[in-house]
């Protein structure tokens, strides 16, 4: 499928709430010059003296990638005017031999590190974050090249990939150039992939080809060895969900620049892992458990409502989702794209487009993070990939509405010239959409819907008449016909509350003497969730102070005691009528309880023993 342009696209709603807040907080606040903190120390005169080991060169790479998309959209001079003052002095600064950090010379991935003794995460005897800042400039500096079609932002990022292409045929091993075995180094993969897929540079793919090798070559990361084997995610090097799934949208470019049928299926495998065993309901990667850290993937099979969605790894997995919904087109990519942005991804963020949370708890406070936190440019960035990844155009010329929304979009299709998509709808607080379809000359064509994974029953009308609701082997609904101007789809997607099960369930595993395993289970919580449609709901703190209540839902359907009330606007709240306590009033879990800080939210209640 090739995504379209983010130029093609207007989203209104939730979704182009979002945008607006993103573009008129985080976006032109937090740099809008040389002179804002996370850019001047790009300047000769700090980084001369930085023996600092921090990350916090990463933010000018996400802002320029950010922005950049928004500028692409159009109609933002002052971000347009910042952008591009912004990335000319950036490259004012790069060195003659490419270089484009913040670290002084002798701290340099350039540089052999004295080798430091084996720890937990692997981290280099003196920490810097060199190469994850390249890699984010290197994306900045294409996005920025994309919206603006100045070369010379191009060129730079090739003078980057350039020195690393160098430092790796000295001699130096990326895995030793970043923590977590290597992972926090080894994200260079998607850049390197990217620049090939612009430029088709051979020494880019050699760049790519090498960073995969030498992570492969590392016992405790073997990136591609590990993933074809069927590992969990969680035992990949040290199981960090941000910089794994970076890693994998980087090996999916790569598998588009190379067509190696072996990295789809590492990327596949572990795409399948993430998505059934590391994903809380609304949507996002989390950690925390027991001695698991709280950005690393929790072990398989693990629940536990406290645990962590760090914000950063909320936009690698939309990345890799996205990639994998331009590679194969299949709307399962597209369902889980919406999934994350609908809950997960708008819970960190505050309505002001500026505050993020740093983690999003199932259960837990809402805690907005500090000015140089790494997830507030995490989320500017997750937020602007929405655009690109609403429509798309299939293989066969076909279109596809990936995401639903109020919205519309401009695609091109060879008979019909410029088709005008228009969604009219108030989704995700309600099932009806219409999209009206208006080509410049009537043609057939198929255009392609997506029937929700929680939507039971839909239907499907054009112009009033019924349609057959049959996916295809891409997974939507692909309507067939010659297309008038004024011709209008009509979904119906029921939205009737769900309730969801989760267990946290602890089994002691060991062999009896003569070999055979031996399992016992010694601790099991059992707990239940709602959502409505695409939203996760949740409760407040109960009864005004508990963290937690034990329910006994009642034994007759749920129909007669999960009561939809009125939506005035952002969702209808959803009571829980139960036999012995008062009623439990739910909302959507991303505004439950306000979107400021400090507000609790609890979408996990445990249930009563039932023996």
């Amino acid at each position: 499928m090739t995504l379209v342009a983010p130029q093609q696209v207007i989203l209104d709603g939730l979704l182009g709430q979002a945008l607006a807040a993103n573009r008129a907080g985080r976006l032109s606040t937090f740099i809008v010059d040389e002179h804002s903190a996370p850019i001047s120390i790009f300047g000769q005169a700090h980084k001369q003296q930085n023996h600092e080991g921090d990350w916090y060169g990463e933010h000018a790479g996400k802002w320029l990638s950010a922005t950049a998309r928004a500028v692409a959209q159009g109609g933002h001079p002052q971000l347009q005017a910042a952008l591009r003052r912004v990335a000319d002095w950036l490259v004012s600064q790069q060195d003659p031999d490419g270089y484009l950090g913040n670290y002084a010379a002798e701290r340099r991935f350039t540089v052999p590190q004295p080798p430091k003794p084996e720890s937990w995460n692997g981290e280099p005897a003196l920490r810097t974050w060199d190469i994850w800042t390249h890699s984010y400039l290197i994306l900045g500096l294409l996005e920025t090249w994309r919206a603006l079609g100045d070369a010379a932002y191009l060129q730079a990022a090739c003078r980057i990939a350039d020195l690393c292409w160098q430092a790796l045929e000295s001699g130096i091993d990326i895995t030793t150039l970043g923590n977590h075995h290597g992972m926090s180094a080894t994200v260079l993969l998607d850049p390197a992939a990217d620049l090939y897929l612009v430029t088709a540079e051979p020494r880019y793919l050699a760049l790519a080809e090498r960073i995969l090798q030498q992570a492969n070559a590392n016992p405790r990361l073997a990136l591609l060895d590990k993933a074809l084997a069927g590992e969990d995610a969680a035992f990949i090097a040290t199981g960090k969900a941000y910089q794994l799934s970076w890693n994998l949208v980087g090996l999916a470019k790569l598998h588009k620049a190379t067509g190696n049928p072996a990295y789809r299926t590492a990327v596949d495998k572990l795409w399948q892992n993430i998505r059934e065993q590391h994903l809380t309901l609304g949507g996002g990667p989390w950690g925390g458990v027991a001695h698991r850290s709280r950005e690393v993937f929790n072990a398989p099979r693990t629940f536990f409502p406290q645990a962590y969605v760090e914000t950063c790894s909320v936009l690698a997995w939309m990345q890799l989702n996205r990639e994998l919904l331009a590679i194969t087109g299949h709307a399962r990519y597209a369902d889980e794209l919406e999934r994350t942005a609908y809950n997960d991804l708008l819970a960190a963020m505050a309505p002001n487009g500026e505050d993020w949370c740093y983690y999003t708890y199932p259960n837990g406070r809402r805690i907005h993070t500090t000015y140089w936190r790494c997830c507030k440019s995490s989320g500017a960035m997750a937020v602007e990939e929405l655009p690109q990844v609403a429509y798309g155009v299939a293989a066969d010329g076909g279109l596809r509405v990936n995401l639903y929304g109020p919205g519309q979009a401009n695609l091109a299709h060879a008979q019909a010239g410029q088709v005008h998509l228009q969604q009219v709808t108030r989704y995700p607080f309600d099932g009806t959409v219409a999209i009206t379809v208006r080509p410049e000359a009537s043609a057939a064509f198929s255009i392609g819907v997506r029937i929700p994974g929680w939507a039971d029953n839909a239907t499907i009308t054009i112009n009033g008449q019924p349609q057959a609701v049959e996916a295809g082997s891409d997974g939507f609904v692909q309507l067939q016909r010659s297309w008038q101007a004024g011709d209008c789809i009509e979904l119906r997607l029921p939205m009737p509350p769900r309730l969801h099960h989760a267990a946290n369930i602890n089994v002691q595993e060991s062999r009896a003497p003569d070999g055979s395993p031996v399992a016992q289970e010694v601790l099991r919580w059992e707990y239940v969730g709602l959502s409505r449609g695409p939203l996760v709901y949740a409760t407040g703190l109960v009864d005004g102070y508990k963290t937690d209540e034990t329910l006994r839902l009642p034994t007759a359907p749920p129909a007669q005691w999960l009561q939809v009330g009125e939506d005035a606007g952002e969702g209808a709240p959803i009571t829980l009528l139960l036999d012995d306590r008062a009623p439990l009033h739910w909302e959507p879990y991303y505004r439950c309880g306000g979107r400021g800080h400090g507000s609790w939210r609890l979408s996990w209640l445990s249930l009563a023993p039932t023996d």
